[in-house]
């Protein structure tokens, strides 16, 4: 008597709003469960899915229109039950295709290989290749980035345009990634390389290096009595003991957020729970990865954009096995498949950059409490400058609200000095933006031998180029913003949206008046070079996203810390968790501007940045 059919449900990469259902083959029965990756014809091609159910009730189509799932891909399934089911609520919950969630939830390396077998026609019905030679011996992987060199107007469009700038927005890419994104991106690339607008360098890519060097571990220090409280109490919740088990530590700056995160990490660890811990991009800094390796070791998993695919999958597949169970990355670390989830951290909640803005939109700290509300784990948002929604959430008793009040060493609050404008004019350079008392406090620091840095978050040279004779404004012919002028990019014109870019023209496009065209504003570049006429003496450096992307803000930090630049000039990359013990100035520029942002979040985003940046 033949077996009864039976039928699975699978997610398909395909932006549209709903799963496949497919009939499950008697040779496939015994492997195919939620979780496992299969191979399902669609159309005219097979392509590669991920099973969500499986059960025997035929789905409400006609049976010969019901087709048969071809291959299994893996021994065991590639989600956990728990990251399955919590990627399924997520794509629900944001109306979202669930094969594009899956996207952000299955590592690059294990979707990629599928098109590779099927090229080498090795991909026989109902195989399940071998995933232990993905990353095994390592291989050469190339990788791409965009140099100086400024493209001419109307050379790019398309795929070479929209891989160029990503590529100055993000830093090194590699061509794997851009392949998966892009599809056909190496025609791109090649055409850009060959216009001089991109490097491409081949690297043998193995286990993690930072494996090969035992990190120098460190002793915890002694919790203030304000942090004993927050942990005693996450540790709480750890236990079961807490009836609302999300947190809002609201520390002010250098209170030893940080410290009271690790010391609950351990106490997961502790009871055999593992730990997610999501951070800004931006502030995902070898400093905050060092002291995480100081405390715990190798036994952390560290996920952000930088790494190679074959480096992250490395870091997924051992969370998969259960060799890490601590996981601290940015905002797409959300789906890290951590074994047996105890402990949930989001630091600098706030932060913007949580919120996914292309693709699959979602914000990672609204779904990290859902993810721990599923799992039954403790969840902690923390943040000198809490968002608004957290607030309330503390005032609905959604979030209990834990404070630490002090700094950790017990460091004073830096002492903050307004200074109008209007009222004080320039000091001796008699540039209006560096006024009397910041000059004078410049020179103070410098005399001492102490370091500054100087905040002011518009890149480039002038934000604005006007002409005197008709008054109008250099715009993006897309984007219809102001052009940024850029004098070390060749003296051009650069739209910060869409990436277009242009020479700076001798005549007004609009009137034809020959050198009316002005620079107006400032940007860290202009400013960058005004302090270098001021303080000839000084060493000056920037750290904004033109100068300093991925690993490269990590050497100017360096820099920094061994004192080769005496004033660092940048835009918000110079506020983020960096340990600069010889700073004792910080001056912020046009500190109002953040105020007349076209955003309704402007005021409460202008006094997080102040707040972060003191």
């Amino acid at each position: 008597m033949p077996s009864p059919e039976r039928f699975a449900d699978v997610g398909i990469p395909v932006p549209l709003g709903q799963s496949f259902s497919y009939r499950i083959p008697d040779a496939l029965a015994e492997r195919v469960r939620p979780g496992i990756r299969v191979l399902c014809p669609f159309g005219n091609r097979k392509v590669l899915g991920v099973v969500l159910e499986v059960g025997d009730e035929p789905p409400p189509i006609e049976p010969t229109k019901i087709r048969d799932l071809v291959a299994v891909l893996d021994p065991d399934p590639v989600l956990p039950e728990e990251l399955l089911s919590f990627v399924q609520q997520l794509a629900q919950y944001y109306f979202a295709p669930i094969g594009e969630v899956l996207r952000l939830a299955v590592p690059a390396v294990e979707r990629d290989k599928l098109d590779k077998l099927e090229r080498q026609g090795k991909l026989l019905p109902g195989e399940a290749p071998s995933r232990a030679r993905q990353v095994s011996g390592g291989r050469l992987i190339t990788f791409a980035q965009a140099t100086d060199a400024v493209e001419e107007p109307g050379t790019l469009r398309g795929q070479a345009k929209s891989i160029l700038s990503l590529l100055r927005g993000t830093g090194e890419q590699s061509v794997p990634q851009l392949q998966e994104r892009y599809g056909n991106a190496r025609s791109a690339l090649k055409k850009l390389e060959g216009l001089g607008l991109v490097t491409l360098d081949k690297r043998r890519v193995t286990k993690a290096s930072e494996y090969d060097v035992e990190p120098e571990r460190d002793e915890p220090p002694d919790l203030n009595e304000a942090q004993r409280q927050a942990v005693d109490r996450i540790t709480a919740a750890l236990d079961g003991d807490e009836p609302v088990p999300n947190f809002l530590l609201f520390g002010i700056t250098g209170s030893g957020k940080t410290e009271v995160y690790m010391h609950a990490i351990e106490q997961a660890l502790a009871r055999d729970r593992g730990a997610l811990v999501l951070v800004p991009e931006i502030a995902l800094t070898p400093q905050l990865v060092g002291r995480f390796r100081a405390r715990f070791g190798h036994g952390i998993a560290v996920l952000h954009s930088a790494l190679a695919e074959t480096e992250r999958h490395l870091m997924w597949r051992r969370l998969r096995a259960g060799e890490l169970k601590v996981a601290v990355g940015a905002r797409s670390a959300l789906f890290a498949p951590v074994p047996n989830l105890g402990l949930i951290v989001v630091d600098e909640e706030h932060d913007g950059s949580f919120k996914q803005e292309e693709g699959v939109r979602y914000h990672a700290r609204d779904m990290a409490i859902l993810r721990g509300h599923r799992v039954g784990a403790a969840v902690v948002l923390g943040s000198a400058t809490p968002s608004l929604e957290s607030v309330a959430l503390v005032r609905r008793d959604k979030l209990v609200e834990m404070r630490l009040p002090e700094r950790a060493t017990r460091a004073t609050l830096p002492t903050v000095e307004v200074v109008d404008l209007k009222r004080i004019g320039p000091g001796p350079t008699r540039n209006r933006m560096i006024s009397l008392p910041f000059h004078r406090a410049l020179e103070a620091t410098l005399e001492a031998e102490e370091q500054a840095i100087v905040f002011l978050n518009r890149r480039g040279f002038a934000p604005a180029v006007v002409c005197h004779a008709c008054g109008v404004v250099a715009n993006c012919p897309s984007c219809s913003v102001a052009l940024t002028y850029h004098r070390r990019a060749g003296g051009r014109l650069r739209c910060h949206y869409c990436d277009f870019a242009m020479p700076l023209p001798a005549r007004c496009p609009a009137c034809d008046a020959p050198g009316a065209l002005e620079l107006e504003g400032l940007g860290t570049e202009k400013l960058e070079s005004a302090l270098a006429d001021a303080f000839p003496e000084a060493r000056v450096g920037r750290l904004d996203r033109d100068v300093a992307t991925g690993a490269k803000s990590a050497k100017v930090i360096a820099r920094m810390r061994a004192r080769e630049i005496d004033i660092l000039v940048g835009t918000q990359m110079v506020t983020k968790g960096h340990d600069l013990p010889e700073v004792t100035l910080v001056a912020v520029v046009n500190a109002d501007a953040a105020l007349s942002m076209p955003d309704f979040r402007a005021a409460e985003r202008g006094f997080q940045l102040l707040v972060q940046v003191a």
